[in-house]
């Protein structure tokens, strides 16, 4: 390993990604020279030098030009304070369910106490299998609720989610989800729309944007901070892009505008143009910019009526010919959106003047009418008349994944199957809902704890929410994904179970009552595909250590809960780990040998680490559908773009209506609704330091950024001087739903009655009661709790006001990190996890 040693030493780092250096743990030496192993996560490919059983230093591939600093906390991942080490039960439900007591009497209102019984791994599985035929039996299928799986470590044999899923649909029927918390409204909006999700789908190659596009817009999107991770193991390929696009800017090839409430890091990396538009009021902004291009006759009537319906509708919203007879003129958007009349028409005249790409992000759409800036901003870029041509058109992804990568053209290996083998059934074929819903929108998932019965609108159908009785997790965090942690305590009191699998003693499994030890993916073995858009290789997934303490693959996991049922040769197909790797790597050279994709058998493939695909090919996004509309029709019930939705408008839903339109939300700053009482508008926005909710356990990280062991609240010069705030204070940020503290940061980046808490913060409350105060700043403490619509119902995060204050008094100790207390059945305090 000398020579990857060294060519790893020759690699440049440019400045807007720096770090990505070597980590090694304390103690590591170089008297041992160890073994170096191959594996991947969500923040790159890496090599790891193994010592006597422990891991002591991790390099970034060789391939990975641009490595993130996260990759500094994968060490932390195997060997964080906070691990599950051993199968546990909360005290309560385990000492009420031994005495007898009824499951809706098993102590539910202390859930959250942190107060757990150690059992080994055959109690604790018989007690889910035991849970789980008592639901079956006493309930029914509505009773069990499965399948909110979202995020989890990267590796294609042991995705946890297809383990649950597999396992749990050889027992019995359940209730699952739709949608995610991602891009909830973007992708139920949009396939009315451009017939399409969008928000998954390739975008335009950067290679084309950067040699077509004359202005490029990101709005509300902030590449240089989210590209870090990917949905696979990720390759950074797209920051060789965004440097030349700096490099562009600088010498005028490209006018780059970010429209943002925020300087974002984008921004400042690129040195570009900064728009500030007022929190939440996008879609203003945009009419304004449509009726410019109206008025001034700067839109593509050509375009529009070859590839578009519904713009007579829609245009005579614009122009006030409408029931509230509102012309929505510049000025009229101006008094909401904040920016000046007079830039609005400059921006318009710009947009329409030049080669055009729009790149929207997701947060845009995780607001009440959320759907809204999606729909109205498809069609400003259908006015434009540049979807479809090089270096024009709308993106919703160029933020994720590489995304304007090009797709290698190789095909990818399969996953470890999620659903039941064919002919198969489950132990327990009742598919009888009792007239609930089999299926709810993931975001509405609290509601149907609290309003049971309660029918709501969904996409064109109704759902009757399932008062569910047992939920289990794999893998999915949804104590930091679900809003408004208060209306959570409240809801889960009336759980009888709950099941987390996990490998960190995160809220949901502090929340659980039975939790599980899984073991992370650096003690397993794996296959994942390296790139998510560009398909750029195979990765293997070296066992780097043995699973620590007492923890299990989700594979092992579910194989041994199968057994109880006498199912486990099925649910495995007979086959152990190494012999599933196996398989779908060789099922994956199989499909690509007839693509002229040649793959090394498997054992090479094994003991080299990797196999890499050459860069496809540009692509530009639409193209087709704008060369042959009727050919290459776009999803949409129409075939082409649709402006108005007859669809849509048959719902006859109260906030989403034919065509897009601008509605007030139930509260916003800068003189609007509940900004009297509340005055700053708190985003939720992806982080810049981890992934979601991974690595936040990391010490090593948070010692990065954390302000007072806390983590940070980021707030305007003016707005901290006002609330006589000074750099690094503890500050309580609260509103109705509920109070947390953060660490004060300062900056210039953010405007007066804007402030940010990056959503993965840990919840770590100072105990299970409801009002409780959150020790280290889960922004999802503050925030609010309802549908995007009644299309979507999609999470509502960024509809959010705060107050900030200056801590007094003696704070609490953080209570996010760490394990459990461990009791005896007396409750007595045996050791602390």
């Amino acid at each position: 390993m000398g020579g990857v040693a060294a060519s790893l030493g020759s690699i440049v780092v440019p400045p807007l990604l720096r770090n990505g250096n070597v980590v090694r743990a304390a103690g590591a030496t170089a008297a041992d020279p160890g073994r170096w192993k191959f594996s991947g996560a969500h923040w790159g490919a890496f090599r790891a030098r193994v010592v006597a059983g422990h891991v002591v230093e991790i390099k970034p591939f060789e391939f990975d030009k641009h490595p993130t600093p996260i990759m500094d906390g994968t060490l932390d991942v195997l060997y964080s304070p906070s691990r599950v080490r051993y199968p546990m039960v909360r005290l309560d439900w385990y000492r009420n369910r031994r005495a007898g007591a009824a499951p809706s009497q098993a102590g539910q209102a202390s859930r959250g106490d942190n107060r757990f019984i150690r059992v080994g791994w055959d109690e604790a599985l018989d007690l889910v299998y035991d849970e789980l035929e008592r639901i079956q039996k006493d309930y029914g299928p509505w009773a069990l609720h499965v399948g909110n799986v979202g995020w989890h470590a990267v590796g294609l044999m042991h995705s946890c989610g297809n383990h649950m899923l597999r396992a749990m649909g050889m027992h019995g029927n359940s209730v699952g989800t739709a949608g995610d918390y991602s891009t909830g409204a973007g992708q139920t909006i949009l396939p009315y729309v451009l017939g399409s999700t969008e928000v998954y789908s390739q975008g335009t190659s950067w290679e084309i944007i950067l040699k077509e596009t004359q202005v490029l817009v990101f709005w509300a999107s902030d590449p240089i901070k989210n590209l870090q991770v990917g949905w696979n193991t990720e390759t950074h390929e797209a920051y060789e892009h965004l440097a030349r696009l700096k490099q562009k800017v600088a010498s005028g090839e490209i006018s780059v505008i970010s429209v943002d409430p925020v300087k974002s890091k984008t921004r400042n990396y690129l040195g570009c143009e900064h728009q500030y538009v007022n929190p939440m009021t996008d879609v203003a902004l945009m009419l304004g910019l449509i009726h410019t291009l109206w008025k001034e006759a700067l839109y593509d009537k050509k375009f529009i009526e070859t590839y578009a319906v519904g713009f007579e509708e829609f245009i005579a919203y614009v122009e006030g010919k409408t029931e509230d007879k509102i012309e929505r003129t510049p000025e009229w958007a101006e008094s909401i959106c904040g920016v000046p009349a007079g830039r609005i028409r400059e921006l318009a005249r710009l947009m329409a003047g030049n080669r055009t790409q729009l790149i929207f992000g997701w947060a845009i759409q995780r607001q009440q009418h959320g759907e809204q800036p999606y729909w109205m901003a498809a069609i400003l870029a259908t006015m434009l008349g540049q979807i479809g041509l090089p270096g024009g058109g709308i993106s919703y992804v160029h933020h994720y994944s590489s995304a304007g990568v090009p797709a290698s053209g190789a095909s990818m290996p399969g996953s470890f199957p999620l659903n039941l083998d064919p002919g198969r059934k489950p132990r327990h074929e009742n598919d009888d809902y009792q007239g609930y819903s089999a299926v709810v929108p993931v975001a509405r998932v609290i509601d149907a704890l609290l309003e049971p019965g309660k029918e709501i609108n969904y996409n064109g159908h109704k759902v009757k929410l399932p008062p569910y009785k047992m939920a289990i997790f794999s893998g999915g965090n949804q104590w930091h994904r679900q809003q408004d942690r208060n209306r959570m305590k409240r809801a889960y009191q009336k759980l009888e179970t709950v099941v987390a699998i996990d490998y960190n003693w995160t809220a949901t499994c502090r929340f659980a009552d039975i939790v599980l030890p899984a073991c992370t993916p650096f003690e397993r073995n794996d296959i994942d595909a390296y790139g998510t858009f560009s398909n750029r290789g195979v990765i293997a997934m070296h066992k780097l250590v043995d699973p620590l303490f007492h923890s299990r693959s989700d594979f092992d996991i579910w194989t041994d809960f199968c057994k109880r049922m006498q199912r486990d040769v099925e649910y495995t197909r007979n086959m152990n780990e190494m012999q599933w790797v196996e398989f779908l790597y060789e099922e994956c050279r199989k499909e690509n040998a007839g693509k002229g994709f040649a793959m090394p058998p498997f054992a090479q493939f094994w003991e080299q680490g990797y196999v890499l695909f050459p860069e496809g090919k540009p692509w530009v996004r639409h193209a087709d559908f704008r060369e042959d509309p009727e050919v290459n029709a776009l999803g949409t019930p129409s075939g082409f773009i649709e402006i108005y939705s007859r669809k849509l408008a048959s719902f006859g839903y109260r906030d989403c209506k034919g065509h897009p339109l601008w509605m007030e939300k139930a509260e916003r700053s800068h003189n609007g609704p509940r900004s009297d009482k509340y005055p700053l508008w708190m985003q939720s926005s992806h982080p810049n330091e981890r992934l979601h909710s991974q690595t936040c356990e990391s010490p090593s990280r948070r010692a990065t950024y954390t302000i007072q062991g806390r983590e940070p609240v980021y707030i305007s010069p003016e707005d901290a001087r006002q609330r006589g705030i000074r750099q690094g204070d503890l500050v309580r940020v609260f509103n109705d739903r509920g109070q947390l503290l953060a660490g004060a940061a300062i900056s210039s980046d953010f405007p007066p009655g804007v402030v940010r808490i990056h959503e993965g913060a840990w919840y770590g409350p100072t105990g299970p009661e409801i009002g409780a105060l959150d020790t280290y700043g889960d922004p999802n403490t503050l925030t609010l709790d309802i549908g995007s619509s009644e299309l979507a119902q999609a999470t509502s995060a960024n509809t959010c006001l705060v107050e900030i204050e200056l801590f007094k008094g003696v704070a609490p100790a953080v209570t996010a990190f760490g394990g459990p207390a461990e009791v005896d059945i007396d409750g007595k305090l045996m050791a602390s996890l």
